[in-house]
């Protein structure tokens, strides 16, 4: 098969994420937020399979790559920012356009950095929180306040969120990625975790379990990074340098 059509199989996935993320953006016009929320989740599932199926198929390429950031700044940038400014930053005037610039910069930055680090040589983990991640752990939140209180509770959480989101996409704290080996131990580590998430998402009540899933993830690497520069402290003190750190993780067609 043509080198050009197989690119076509991950160019599917990769336009059905702008599909989703401008649909988010008019459902959140509309007042549908619910609806936003979802899409912004369907456009992660496509995402994390665009670079898989670029794997598979053989059509990874440095085009597969850029169109995926543009996508993503769209689905997982603006389209959140969006979301959120139309359920509550609207109420703060100015202070609300600022959050929702700032976040939107902090994902074209994070995006931006992702693209170049993505073609030195291969990495195994994430540096600052993924795009995708933060932006499904905002409309997961919401998602779960509008199952559970019919509307937005507790939206400082909301405020908070969007902000140290934006702070954390920016840092140089380590994430880690789906691994692609799982012959290791740390490798079957993670699947199992992987497979425990996934089969608790698909069957147990999925609007309650996405948001601590995914922010038990975020709050996983914030700890490991304190516990890493305590180290590091301890270490230069008592002579003994802590391990070198792992960096940004080299995906070929995507962040996830």
């Amino acid at each position: 098969m043509s080198t050009n059509y197989r690119g076509l199989f991950p160019g599917t996935f990769t336009m059905g994420n702008v599909v989703c993320g401008f649909i988010a953006i008019l459902e959140a016009i509309e007042g549908r937020i619910t609806s936003a929320c979802w899409f912004v989740i369907l456009a992660g599932l496509l995402d994390a399979l665009d670079g898989k199926v670029a794997r598979l198929s053989g059509g990874t390429s440095q085009f597969g790559v850029e169109l995926d950031s543009l996508a993503d700044f769209l689905s997982f940038g603006v389209s959140p920012a969006v979301i959120v400014y139309a359920i509550k930053l609207n109420d703060l005037g100015r202070w609300g356009w600022v959050i929702s610039i700032v976040y939107i910069m902090a994902a074209a930055y994070r995006l931006a950095r992702y693209n170049v680090l993505a073609d030195s040589e291969e990495k195994k983990d994430f540096m600052g929180l993924p795009v995708p991640i933060a932006a499904m752990t905002l409309v997961s939140f919401i998602i779960l306040s509008y199952h559970v209180w019919d509307g937005l509770e507790y939206s400082e959480w909301l405020i908070g969120m969007i902000v140290l989101f934006a702070i954390l996409m920016v840092t140089q704290i380590q994430y880690d990625a789906i691994p692609e080996n799982f012959q290791t131990r740390q490798g079957r580590i993670k699947l199992g975790i992987l497979l425990l998430a996934g089969l608790a998402v698909a069957f147990g009540p999925r609007r309650l379990l996405l948001f601590p899933i995914l922010a038990s993830y975020i709050l996983f690497g914030m700890v490991r990074e304190l516990y890493r520069l305590f180290s590091v402290g301890v270490g230069k003190v008592t002579g003994r340098p802590y391990g070198r750190r792992k960096t940004d993780r080299h995906d070929d067609n995507g962040e996830d």
